[in-house]
């Protein structure tokens, strides 16, 4: 038998499919499958080398039906150690291809496993071609034992000499395509390790907001995944293949990376005034030492102290209750401008006031805790996230990490930030992550400025947004019937 043109194309195929194939057990069994369709045999077994020995990886035997592995179930049999007298031993150390003819007429080595499996089987093992599979740098990744070649009748036959170099190239190619998935996971080890300590670090940082990247993480995984699974039942154009979910993975965990430079007196602020609260508190004590004083040296009546008295312990009273009020009305904010503008004045001219200009307009914030200057400074995280990821290189696989991540608080309309994209300049997972990053805010039971509210109204309030053209309603739609399966699962 000589090889034929279509052998040659055939192998060209291979090759090109193994260097496309990015999935390592995919790529495991494309050689073992290709290897037996070359060589028209009837049996294979694949190891892979690893601590020191070689391990079963896959088994086929067609004319018995036999696939072991295949579904990634480890191989139940013991690993082979490195020894000369075995031969994918051999044929390893040695990184030579091994051709015996008959097992049964050779004394070369030790074949006395295959001819128990015989024995117990009743298989009849003839040829073997043993060929090792190492990469370019003759690192050895694996072995792969061809078994029993046939004729077109079906007769058991030797190996054909002029395709162990077609078995062997095959191998080399495949061993090359595995060792770059290996750096390639290796380098995705990486940048997730990278990623997992900055993450480590925000959460760190701030006692609140430090379960909010990994429940970003999970609604996303949960939304993406049941994306999906629509996909496959035909109710859905988009999905979420392995790659694609990943580097979705990788964007919700590093979203929030900006917050590291965002002033913790920020980051941390509980309430409107949060830690100035005691400032007022002392001032205001002060203020009715001083009235004391007043009375005492008869600059004021005791009705005029008396009525002073009680208007601070009233004013105190409510500057407590603006503090933590979940919303500032109209009416609040006129009584917070009126206060602004007590004062007490002392014999010398000293003026005490009532509230500084940065209370007032602390205190004056309709909803949240932050003022204009601090909603800024928070929202800049977004911009310094970017900034920050500009600095990291990431490889094609997870190119599109800092456009999805720099652009999670736009909206759908213009309105968002930092650059006001809208509608299409928007991607599906720039849109997710946004939904599913504000459901979290929604619901999170760690935020000391707000109480979290139940799934149903976080819903609701997202689909309120999605009415005003916010954010993605489908997605909205999702989520929530992702959610209700989700629970639908634990109970």
């Amino acid at each position: 038998m000589h090889l034929q043109y279509e052998d040659f194309e055939k192998i060209m195929d291979i090759g090109i499919r193994l260097s496309t194939e990015k999935n390592r057990n995919r790529l495991l069994m494309t050689i073992l499958d290709k290897g037996m369709e070359i060589t028209n045999c009837d049996a294979s077994t694949l190891y892979l080398y690893e601590h020191d020995e070689l391990r079963f990886k896959f088994m086929r035997t067609l004319s018995k039906e036999i696939n072991r592995g295949l579904d990634g179930e480890p191989i139940d049999l013991p690993p082979v150690p490195m020894k000369e007298e075995n031969v994918c031993s051999y044929a390893a150390i040695h990184r030579e291809v091994v051709n015996i003819s008959d097992v049964y007429a050779s004394n070369r080595f030790d074949f006395s496993g295959p001819r128990q499996y015989d024995s117990l089987t009743g298989y009849h093992t003839r040829s073997q071609l043993v060929v090792p599979l190492a990469n370019n740098e003759n690192e050895l990744i694996g072995v792969l034992q061809l078994i029993n070649a046939m004729d077109e009748k079906g007769n058991v036959i030797a190996f054909n000499e002029e395709y162990e170099i077609i078995i062997r190239a095959l191998g080399a190619i495949a061993a090359i395509e595995l060792t770059n998935l290996s750096y390639m996971e290796a380098l995705k080890t990486q940048i997730y390790s990278f990623v997992e300590a900055l993450t480590t670090a925000l959460e760190e940082r701030t006692p609140y907001n430090a379960l909010h990247t990994r429940n970003v993480e999970k609604y996303a995984s949960l939304l993406a995944d049941y994306i999906t699974d629509l996909h496959r039942e035909g109710k859905c154009e988009k999905t979420f293949d392995p790659a694609r979910k990943e580097q979705l993975m990788l964007a919700a965990l590093i979203h929030d990376i900006g917050k590291m430079v965002v002033p913790l007196s920020i980051m941390n602020k509980a309430t409107r005034l949060d830690t100035a609260i005691g400032k007022v508190d002392d001032r205001f004590a002060l203020l009715k030492a001083l009235y004391e004083i007043d009375l005492l040296r008869g600059r004021i009546t005791p009705e005029e102290h008396e009525t002073a008295v009680k208007d601070l312990e009233s004013e105190l009273a409510f500057i407590h209750e603006m503090d933590v009020a979940d919303y500032v009305t109209d009416a609040d904010c006129e009584h917070i401008r009126r206060l602004a503008g007590k004062q007490h004045v002392g014999e010398d001219g000293a003026v005490v006031p009532y509230l500084t200009e940065k209370e007032a307009e602390s205190l004056g914030i309709r909803s949240g805790t932050l003022t204009l200057q601090e909603r800024r400074e928070m929202e800049n995280h977004v911009v310094m996230t970017s900034r920050i990821l500009e600095k990291v290189q990431f490889y094609k696989g997870f190119s599109m990490v800092p456009r999805w991540v720099g652009a999670h608080h736009e909206y759908l309309d213009g309105s968002g930030y930092p650059n006001g994209l809208r509608g299409e300049e928007l991607d599906l997972e720039t849109r997710l992550l946004t939904v599913v990053d504000i459901y979290d805010a929604l619901v999170a039971t760690d935020r000391p400025y707000k109480q979290p509210i139940s799934r149903p109204k976080a819903i609701q309030i997202l689909k309120d947004m999605a009415k005003k053209g916010k954010v993605d309603l489908q997605l909205v739609e999702w989520l929530d019937e992702a959610l209700e399966r989700e629970s639908g699962k634990a109970q």
